[in-house]
């Protein structure tokens, strides 16, 4: 992705690595809903990139979002003007690798062998450029209505000073490769196993807490934003 206007997809960074998967390929997904589904229900993206020729990763918050460019949607990474990754990323972009996961259950198998783990996982190779100044406010706005649906009608608008000391790193999404497990034990009724031993799944989930309110006038309800959030997660 580049900070022009142009439709023409980048060219891929050197080295990019392979997008199919080598090991139990028949989890890989090319269903661009369950891609969606990765990205929607996550909050934290961890970006890998090499620095001073040495492997990072750093965790980040992160939005989809379409930028009215032609260029559609991305990933888009917040962080501050002074980030190492920010200001790495220069003119010209930097190469980088985003992996977003959900563990979604433990498989308890009656051999630790055969135990597993059910997940949803979406790995992301691209070159991860700066959002163009003009677009900043809509990318930070468009992180906030990922992270934080809805809170966009209830708060003031960003100041310039706040703008100026925020960064976008936009990532295209075109480049991905997904790989999920889902269902039950993968164990045969005659493979010879003790089936008197609890087999199974232990769901796994990002529950919402209680809403811990901060400095707030007398009789300030909890924001709508906030009771949507933690309706569609499940309080734990």
């Amino acid at each position: 992705m580049t900070t022009t206007t142009t439709s023409t997809p980048p060219a891929a960074p050197a080295g990019c690595p392979s997008l199919t998967v080598g090991r139990k390929p028949d989890r890989q997904s090319e269903d661009p809903a369950v891609l969606d589904g990765i990205l929607a229900d996550g909050f934290l993206a961890h970006v890998a990139m090499v620095r001073d020729g040495y492997p990072v990763v750093l965790p980040y918050l992160y939005g989809v979002g379409d930028l009215d460019d032609g260029l559609g949607r991305r990933l888009l990474l917040h962080g501050s003007t002074g980030g190492g990754l920010f200001l790495d990323a220069g003119t010209d972009g930097v190469p980088v690798s985003v992996a977003i996961s959900h563990l979604d259950g433990l498989v308890y198998a009656r051999s630790l062998n055969d135990s597993s783990a059910n997940y949803r996982s979406a790995m992301i190779a691209g070159r991860a450029t700066v959002v163009p100044r003009e677009q900043r406010v809509e990318a930070l706005w468009q992180i906030g209505d990922h992270l934080m649906p809805g809170r966009r009608a209830e708060v003031r608008e960003m100041t310039a000073k706040e703008v100026a000391a925020t960064q976008v790193l936009q990532v295209p999404l075109d480049r991905v490769s997904v790989k999920t497990r889902s269902g039950g034990v993968g164990e045969r009724l005659d493979d010879g196993e003790d089936h008197g031993v609890w087999a199974g799944v232990l769901p796994l989930a990002v529950r919402a807490g209680t809403p811990v309110p901060g400095d707030l006038a007398a009789g300030t309800p909890v924001a709508p934003s906030v009771e949507a959030l933690v309706a569609r997660l499940g309080r734990g």
